[in-house]
C-alpha cells in the first residue's frame, strides 16, 4: 500500500498520510485528522489502531471490522471545534462502502494529550 493513495481522500499517499498515524510515527493533530485515520483503519482492516484511538471510557472489546467490507469514499460534511489547541470536537461524515453508507456525527476528545474517538452523537 506504500505508493497507493490514502483511503481517507486527502490525495496523499497512504504512508505519508494515515499510514504514519497507524504505524505510530505521528499522532493526529486535529479531530478531523483522527476521523480520517480511523476511516482508513477500517479500509485497511487495522483493528489495533481503531482500539488504540477509542476513548477508554467507551472502548469495546472489538472494533467490529469485517474484512469483507469494501470502503469506497469518505466525505467530511462538517467539523465543530477539534483544532490543534482544543480538547473536544465533532466531525460529521459519510463513509461509503459497497452496499451502503454510514452517516454519523462523531464526538472526539483528548485523552492523555491525544485525540480519541468518544462516541457517536445521538439526537
Amino acid at each position: 500500500m506504500n505508493n497507493k493513495l490514502c483511503p481517507c481522500g486527502t490525495g496523499q499517499s497512504y504512508v505519508d498520510c494515515c499510514g504514519a498515524l497507524h504505524s505510530g510515527a505521528r499522532t493526529a493533530g486535529t479531530a478531523e485528522q483522527l476521523m480520517r485515520s480511523r476511516y482508513s483503519a477500517f479500509a485497511v482492516s487495522d483493528e489495533d489502531y481503531l482500539l488504540r484511538t477509542w476513548a477508554s471510557k467507551h472502548r469495546p472489546a472489538s472494533a467490529g471490522i469485517d474484512s469483507a467490507d469494501r470502503w469506497l469514499k469518505l466525505e467530511i460534511l462538517a467539523t465543530e471545534n477539534g483544532g490543534l489547541f482544543q480538547n473536544e470536537g465533532v466531525v460529521e461524515f459519510r463513509a461509503h462502502y459497497v452496499g451502503g453508507v454510514v452517516h454519523e456525527r462523531s464526538r472526539f476528545v483528548r485523552e492523555n494529550g491525544q485525540w480519541v474517538y468518544a462516541e457517536a452523537e445521538t439526537e
